[in-house]
C-alpha cells in the first residue's frame, strides 16, 4: 500500500500528480526520462504504454489486437483510482 494516497474510490483528478506517479511506479510502471508523461509496463502476457494526457489517462497495449495491432483505451480522470487500476492493469 502506498502511504498518503487518497482513498481508492477517489477520482484521479483529486490526486496530486506526484501521487499518481508514485502509484504508477508502485504498480510496476517505468517513467520515460525524456517524456515524463509517458510510462511503460511489461507483464508476462502483455506490455503497454500509459500516457498522462491533459484530460485523460490513455493506454496503448502493444501488439494486443487483431493482426498484432495496438489496442488503445482512454480513461477520464473523473474515474476512481480503483476503477482505472482494475481496467488498465488486468490487460487488454
Amino acid at each position: 500500500m502506498i502511504p498518503d494516497l487518497p482513498k481508492p474510490e477517489t477520482p484521479l483528478y483529486n490526486h496530486p500528480l506526484p501521487k499518481i506517479e508514485q502509484w504508477l511506479n508502485y504498480l510496476g510502471c517505468e517513467q520515460d526520462r525524456e517524456q515524463p508523461n509517458r510510462w511503460t509496463i511489461m507483464q508476462p502476457t502483455w506490455q503497454a504504454e500509459i500516457l498522462l494526457e491533459v484530460e485523460e489517462l490513455s493506454v496503448r497495449y502493444l501488439k494486443a489486437g487483431v493482426d498484432n495491432r495496438d489496442v488503445v483505451r482512454a480513461f477520464r480522470y473523473s474515474l476512481s483510482r480503483s476503477d482505472v487500476e482494475a481496467a488498465v492493469f488486468t490487460g487488454p
